[in-house]
């Protein structure tokens, strides 16, 4: 199955750090998905062999676009709870990613990349 836009911005985000590279086309990504434009409350989870390792909640009013690459940032590098993300780490860890909207919460989880 493939992931998600929501999801596959959240690792393009946290690679953008891992690899010191840009990765995400903001502007396409706003012209193809106009819904990334709107303000979202949006909470990312990271988790590690089903354990939390690193959660931040975007409530600052930005877009879903830049409330996803905030919080996946984050909760990756900035959780004091935890070490900043490492590659090997990134690899084998699942995101979670949960909306709030008016009409509920919408949650969705991906698979780790490798699990070796």
């Amino acid at each position: 199955m493939a992931r998600s836009v929501l999801l596959q911005i959240a690792r393009d985000a946290i690679e953008e750090v891992l690899q010191m590279q840009q990765k995400i086309d903001k502007d396409a990504l706003l012209k193809e998905y106009i819904l990334l434009k709107e303000p979202v409350v949006t909470t990312v989870k990271i988790y590690l062999n089903d354990e939390l390792r690193g959660i931040y909640k975007d409530a600052n009013n930005n877009s879903l676009l830049e409330a996803i690459i905030n919080a996946a940032r984050k909760a990756a590098f900035e959780d004091t709870n935890f070490t900043p993300l490492l590659v090997s780490q990134y690899l084998r860890c699942e995101i979670e990613i949960i909306l709030e909207t008016d009409k509920g919460e919408i949650r969705e989880k991906d698979s780790p990349l490798t699990t070796f």
